[in-house]
């Protein structure tokens, strides 16, 4: 009878979430029928702005940022705003980022790092831009305001998720939480 009681509490449960800096997410989420894990959450600082709180979702979890770049699967990063931000300020940002850690391969990159860019929008506090990269499709960005664009190719998404888990990653807090350090 106890068995029962409390297999009928966990299944009665809801699903648990990651939560920081007051934002709460799911601890999983699908994608293209892919059941992605959310692998960390970390926070963006900019000088002592907190700028947004990132989350990073993986079809396998994993704390190595060269496995999960080099691994072919689905993949996630949401940004959730905890500020205004200017479009401009996000895309000098990314292609910082880029030549940061993908500068010998910035010629093959730059037509679709502009095209990437030419679709962010000025976000608002509370908005969430979201970064999916589907293999075989390319890599979308989502959010309010943005007119969906497919930007083909790995190497992109590689280059792009190299921006917060490369050698030289845009926050290195960011990096720690989104590899699932504290």
């Amino acid at each position: 009878m106890l068995r029962i009681t409390v297999l009928s509490l966990l299944v009665a449960l809801p699903a648990l979430a990651g939560e920081l800096k007051g934002v709460t997410v799911p601890d999983g989420i699908t994608v293209e029928g892919k059941a992605l894990k959310l692998n960390g959450l970390g926070l963006r600082k900019k000088a002592f702005f907190k700028v947004y709180v990132g989350a990073l979702y993986l079809e396998n979890a994993g704390a190595d940022a060269d496995k999960i770049i080099a691994a072919d699967e689905v993949r996630q990063m949401e940004m959730h705003m905890l500020r205004d931000l200017e479009k401009h300020k996000i895309t000098e940002a990314v292609k910082d980022g880029f030549e940061k850690n993908s500068k010998d391969k910035m010629s093959a990159l730059n037509e679709r790092l502009t095209k990437f860019s030419s679709v962010i929008p000025d976000v608002k506090e509370g908005q969430v831009l979201t970064i999916t990269y589907v293999p075989g499709k390319g890599t979308t960005v989502k959010g309010a305001g943005v007119a969906e664009v497919n930007v083909e190719g790995k190497d992109f998404a590689d280059a792009l998720f190299q921006v917060w888990l490369g050698k030289n990653p845009v926050d290195d807090d960011l990096k720690k939480g989104l590899l699932g350090g504290k």
